[in-house]
């Protein structure tokens, strides 16, 4: 049985739809990633699954409990980190620890040694009475994480937990995901960084309340049929609105400082001698490209906008 069953989950806000039938599943000791630009519906679909609001349909359930009747079943089995960072400022870190460990009724015979271990896991141990408000944001995330696992849930659901954090403390963060994962846990983590897609077993790509796609990231990637080049150039703008004339040209999307191009056959190197030639040499270096995620969600919003 999946740890958590999403089934057809629709949720309106007055007259605009934030979910449309999205259907997905997590099993333990699995990370599902879903992932999606901001107002995709991913933090609806979070508090719909830790019961923080009520489904319009479908049916959300978490260890066969469904959340239209066993919330408060459901609330002692997952573990909740929301967007924005919501643990006591004034408290230090370990008066934060205790205060969810009272909450959460953890057996005071268990707790000191599930302290212990949660302070070597997120090396937080040196900082345990530095007051939270005083920590660095990955030191926060590390803190929430901690206090979202006291009571050992079987459902860890985290919302863009890395959002704002440097990118070695987004790497720290994922290496205990792992960890986590790996001890059998499943986690449904959401995310807008869509290089986060590759840490996770299964991604679900959602936009406008819908999943445009569900798989293992190389089976998202397998979506890409078309020839990919990554192109430079000295201005891209230029070059952009070159490409865009070219009826052999499928899709243009902007990477950092190149563009993504993909063609419906691949071009021969006369062609692209040629092109270099007819953009007074604006066009610089070109070679085939892997797609990534994030060619794929932008082709697949192309398609069903």
């Amino acid at each position: 049985m999946p740890v958590l069953e999403i089934e057809n989950v629709k949720k309106s806000f007055g007259e605009v739809p934030a979910l449309q039938g999205v259907s997905l599943t997590v099993a333990a000791g699995q990370i599902f990633g879903l992932i999606g630009p901001d107002g995709a519906g991913k933090t609806t679909l979070m508090r719909l699954v830790c019961t923080l609001l009520q489904p319009d349909g479908g049916d959300i359930r978490v260890l066969g409990k469904s959340v239209l009747d066993e919330s408060l079943a459901i609330r002692g089995q997952l573990g909740y980190m929301p967007q924005r960072f919501s643990l006591y400022a004034d408290l230090t870190v370990e008066q934060n620890l205790r205060f969810f460990a009272d909450l959460f009724g953890v057996p005071e015979a268990e707790r000191k040694a599930r302290e212990e271990e949660l302070y070597a896991f997120s090396r937080l141990g040196p900082f345990r009475k530095r007051k939270a408000g005083a920590l660095s944001g990955g030191m926060k995330q590390k803190l929430a994480l901690m206090c979202a696992l006291i009571h050992t849930p079987p459902l860890l659901v985290l919302d863009e937990p890395t959002f704002g954090v440097d990118p070695v403390s987004r790497q720290e963060f994922w290496n205990i995901l792992h960890e986590l994962k790996d001890q059998g846990t499943a986690i449904f983590v959401s995310t807008a960084y869509m290089d986060e897609a590759d840490l996770c077993d299964q991604v679900g790509l959602i936009h406008r309340g819908k999943l445009r796609a569900t798989g293992t990231p190389e089976e998202i990637r397998s979506l890409f049929k078309h020839p990919l080049y990554r192109v430079t150039g000295r201005n891209l703008q230029k070059l952009h609105s070159f490409f865009e004339s070219q009826p052999a040209v499928h899709t243009i999307q902007r990477f950092g400082d190149a563009l993504h191009v993909s063609f419906e056959e691949p071009p021969t190197q006369e062609t692209w001698q040629r092109w270099k030639r007819e953009t007074d040499d604006n066009l610089q270096n070109w070679h085939e490209q892997k797609p990534s995620v994030e060619d794929v969600f932008m082709e697949l919003l192309g398609e069903k906008q």
